[in-house]
């Protein structure tokens, strides 16, 4: 008897466990091309924008400039909902940060395209301070920037993850312990 009953509750499991899956991979969101709130957010901002459009005459300035936040409002929503990206209950987009790679173009490469302009910036900067430090006003030259010595550097920059572990190999990225100074305390 008690094999009857763990059979047909396998059955049961198996044939109706499958309708309690989730639509979403992740808890509580929803692709936003079916959500529904997505959709009202999207005619709720058409809308408004509409009702502004009525103030104006047709084919005067602000009634273009109306029309083009209209069409452009259109196409970033209807680009969201063809993203794959998911909303959560507030018919907002939500980024998926948690290391799966089928998010990965939520927040990884904008994350590493982050890194790599913040790090050119950086690396601009650094050769820019060093190249002044030579000169007779150095600190002129921080406060009122030489234009065409900071250019010759920004244009250079774009390589820096390589000039960085060249100079990290080479000894010239990091200062000796011996002429950092250490406080008296």
């Amino acid at each position: 008897m008690k094999k009857v009953v763990l059979v047909l509750s396998l059955i049961y499991y198996c044939l109706f466990a499958g309708l309690l899956i989730a639509n979403a991979d992740v808890a509580g969101l929803v692709p936003c091309k079916e959500s529904p709130i997505f959709q009202k957010r999207l005619q709720n901002a058409v809308n408004k924008l509409e009702d502004r459009l009525g103030k104006y005459q047709a084919d005067t300035p602000p009634a273009l400039a109306i029309q083009k936040q209209i069409d452009s409002t259109k196409i970033r929503f209807d680009r969201y909902a063809k993203s794959g990206i998911l909303c959560g209950s507030d018919g907002l987009p939500h980024l998926i940060t948690d290391g799966r790679w089928n998010h990965a173009g939520e927040f990884v490469f904008p994350g590493l395209l982050f890194i790599y302009i913040t790090g050119w910036i950086g690396w601009v900067g650094r050769g820019y301070l060093q190249a002044i430090i030579s000169t007779n006003k150095p600190t002129e030259k921080e406060i009122i920037i030489d234009v065409p010595l900071a250019l010759k550097f920004s244009l250079s920059g774009f390589i820096w993850p390589l000039a960085a572990i060249q100079a990290f190999t080479s000894g010239q990225l990091l200062e000796a312990n011996d002429d950092i100074t250490i406080s008296p305390r």
